[in-house]
């Protein structure tokens, strides 16, 4: 039997509290659409209205992210958001990610699905997958210095535990939403150790998931599958930097960031959002695209369990399955778009009641968020150390310098590399140098740790000749190297 909109059966029977940011340029306006239509579907939502972005970024908050706006999604551990404008290449860092890492929401789901009547290459090709991106850790933790004027440095953070609860998490989505395979998308044949961990966490996990197919795949070719097969994938699960970049081209094949919602969950806390800016030259003017901002209330609604969210959708597809429904990013060459107010008008008198099966949507985000146990580690080593200067004398001159030093010492240099590559001892080819060399150095005595008085007694050798930023312990741990070789460095 039919029932009511306001009667689904899974629906919860009070309000639920959520935080809504309603951000910069576009986001009033989209938020406003979806959350009409979220009414008339019957969601049952206790508003808290927020503030993060541009205006608190020039209200002089560092962060972008206001105290009382902390506390409010401390409260209701539930955030809808607009976009947020971000500074690109200068001021302040992103208000977007300081709310991911503030909160550890540290999985980045983005359903990638075909919609009726979007036009594009991949239309009919019977799209579904999801991508699912780690969200807190890899270079977006944001760990930068200018090691000289002309070098900058980014730190590539990637945890055994971060990797091991998104591979977990990707694994119970695709089991949550009937999928039969999950890719694990690397560069794991570059960055041995770092993207390396991602393999290595995804395969440990699998076998709890015997009976979902797991594959990894370089994530080149991943991208290059993307727009060759794009039906073969149903979840990929990928680093953040990886992730970022594959799930806007995923949102392009189905047409674009104007429809495309994400989630943002952990295990305290969840935030969903549009994909696309700020698209600050339209706000105001009724033409920016609501799609993405409506897919996401859905979404959200299915994290809390209410059923408005099936009727949401079956309307939104009701809608564009009618062609005159198309605002300005969307509409085909001739054709008068609709403005977002209208479009929301239509989207609600579509509106039909959805019978709502148990667990749908909801399962799909009802994460253990468990992760890998920490490494058990029986022997570490110190082997020797890199250790990061400035110089602007020649590759060779500086490498009979620092070896001189270093023979004073429990350490001998093995080799200089710049920019990855070994350049001392010359090892063949004509690279260019900057003035950024990675020296390493080696312990004469195989036995134990070295004290820091030898790291130290070394390290100030060393500024004698060149000024030093940094350096690394290289460290075997079990017996196995825990750092890489440069190009063209011997064993």
């Amino acid at each position: 039997m039919d029932l009511p909109l306001t009667d689904h059966p899974f629906l919860t029977d009070t309000a639920v509290p959520v935080t809504v940011i309603e951000g910069d340029g576009i986001g009033p306006e989209v938020i406003r659409a979806a959350l009409r239509i979220a009414e008339a579907a019957g969601a049952r939502l206790s508003i808290e209205t927020m503030q993060a972005g541009a205006r608190a970024f020039a209200g002089g908050v560092a962060s972008g992210v206001p105290r009382e706006t902390i506390d409010s999604i401390a409260r209701t551990g539930l955030v809808l958001k607009g976009p947020l404008e971000t500074p690109i290449g200068h001021g302040g860092k992103s208000a977007n990610v300081t709310l991911r890492k503030l909160f550890e929401t540290y999985a980045n789901i983005r359903p990638v699905a075909e919609l009726p009547g979007i036009a594009g290459p991949f239309a009919g090709r019977g799209i579904d997958f999801v991508v699912v991106r780690e969200n807190v850790e890899d270079l977006y933790a944001g760990i930068e210095h200018m090691q000289t004027p002309n070098v900058a440095q980014c730190l590539k953070l990637v945890s055994r535990q971060g990797c091991g609860r998104i591979a977990r998490l990707a694994f119970e989505l695709a089991r949550a939403q009937g999928r039969r395979s999950v890719h694990c998308a690397t560069k794991a044949n570059i960055m041995k150790l770092t993207e390396g961990m991602m393999q290595r966490a995804f395969q440990e996990v699998a076998p709890d998931f015997a009976e979902i197919r797991a594959e990894h795949i370089l994530v080149d070719n991943c991208a290059h599958r993307m727009v060759v097969s794009p039906e073969r994938f149903e979840v990929i699960v990928t680093t953040n930097m990886n992730g970022d970049i594959l799930s806007d081209l995923a949102a392009g094949l189905v047409g674009g960031l104007g429809i495309a919602p994400s989630a943002n969950v952990g295990a305290e806390v969840a935030m969903f959002e549009p994909v696309h800016g700020s698209a600050p030259d339209i706000a105001g003017q009724d033409r920016a695209n609501p799609i993405a901002m409506i897919q996401a209330t859905a979404m959200l609604l299915d994290h809390v369990g209410q059923g408005a969210a099936a009727a949401m959708r079956e309307a939104l597809r009701a809608t564009l399955a009618e062609a005159r429904w198309r605002t300005p990013d969307i509409a085909v060459a001739g054709q008068e778009p609709v403005g977002s107010a209208a479009f929301a008008d239509a989207v609600i008198a579509h509106l039909r009641p959805v019978p709502v099966r148990a667990g749908a949507g909801v399962a799909a985000l009802a994460f253990s968020h468990r992760t890998l146990p920490e490494a058990r580690l029986a022997v570490r080593h110190m082997a020797g150390m890199d250790v990061f200067v400035e110089s602007a004398l020649p590759a060779q001159v500086l490498g009979q310098r620092l070896a001189a030093v270093a023979a004073e010492t429990g350490f001998t240099l093995k080799m200089i590399s710049n920019r990855g590559t070994q350049v001392f001892p010359h090892a063949g080819g004509h690279p260019d140098c900057v003035d950024h060399w990675r020296c390493r150095f080696v312990r004469r005595e195989s036995v134990g740790e070295a004290a820091d008085a030898e790291v130290f007694a070394l390290v100030r050798r060393i500024s004698e000749i060149a000024r030093w930023m940094h350096l690394e312990k290289l460290t075997e741990l079990d017996g196995a190297a825990g750092w890489t070789r440069a190009q063209g460095e011997a064993a």
